[in-house]
């Protein structure tokens, strides 16, 4: 007969199987990996530090870093300063606001072959509805001048939705009482804001902050879908690359590399938000 413990263990074993064979392996073997030169059909030969060598001195790498860096920081920053004022706007309780919060948060939803699909033809420089509306003619995806825009609206536009609803969790959980204390104080809506609801929201642009830099560093699906990295490598970043150089041209080893980068460089990141937090994060 089976204790307790044996029969929780027993059920937990299943998970824990998956989470070592699909997750902790690959992890270790594609860190092996990284110091070796291999195609997937020759064998394994280990090289040391000589594919983070050939990246970190390329010069195409390092275009590929900066349109990491360009589209990273650009989304969060629009996916974090627009739904913090529509969320203010929504907290308010206008007329239509069940709609509105259905209406923004429905593209985090949606397919991103579907909003693949639709952008492309509102970025179509011949028919496209946003050339139409600006009585212009740009080749908003074929321009190496505004291709990278053009990513950073619809990846800016998709996560506008998901981080209006935490930043409403975060003015729900505020004491109301507050605000009133301040009206009787004389203090008008924009020093309400910024001196009740900023210090006391800061956690949840502290979260916001956190989990969007980490996703807009992670793309992949946008880029493929709708540039494939072009035109002339303008729109591509770090993950899109490592697929190219993993499953398209077989650089397992250098893929790999630039996985580790991606991984160093986000964990820098993460570390810094996490250090600086202190001096503008309250109420923790």
């Amino acid at each position: 007969m089976l204790t307790e413990n044996a029969r929780i263990n027993l059920f937990v074993l299943p998970a824990l199987a998956g989470t070592f064979v699909f997750i902790v392996i690959p992890v270790f073997f594609s860190f092996y990996l990284s110091f070796c030169e291999w195609d997937l059909l020759s064998e394994l030969s280990f090289i040391g530090l000589k594919n983070y060598s050939v990246l970190l001195t390329s010069t195409e790498f390092g275009l590929i870093i900066k349109n990491t860096f360009v589209f990273a920081v650009s989304t969060a920053v629009i996916s974090i300063i627009l739904p913090l004022i529509l969320a203010a706007v929504l907290n308010n309780k206008i007329r239509g606001n069940e709609f509105f919060k259905t209406a923004y948060f429905l593209p985090f939803i949606t397919p991103m072959i579907v909003i693949a699909i639709a952008w492309e033809w509102i970025f179509d420089p011949n028919n496209g509805l946003l050339n139409y509306i600006l009585r212009t003619h740009i080749n908003w995806l074929y321009d190496t001048k505004t291709a990278m825009l053009a990513m950073i609206i619809v990846s800016a536009w998709k996560l506008v939705g998901y981080n209006m609803v935490i930043f409403l969790s975060g003015f729900s959980s505020i004491n109301q009482n507050l605000y009133e204390s301040a009206k009787i104080d004389g203090a008008n809506e924009v020093q309400t804001f910024f001196n009740i609801t900023m210090p006391l929201l800061s956690p949840t642009i502290f979260f916001v902050l956190v989990i969007t830099t980490i996703s807009s560093f992670q793309v992949f699906d946008l880029i493929y879908l709708m540039t494939q990295g072009g035109p002339m490598n303008s729109t591509n970043v770090l993950v899109y690359w490592i697929y190219k150089n993993a499953f398209e041209f077989f650089n397992i080893g250098e893929a790999s590399a630039g996985a580790y980068i991606l991984f160093l460089i986000i964990l820098l990141l993460t570390i810094v938000q996490w250090k600086t937090r202190k001096k503008w994060v309250f109420n923790e």
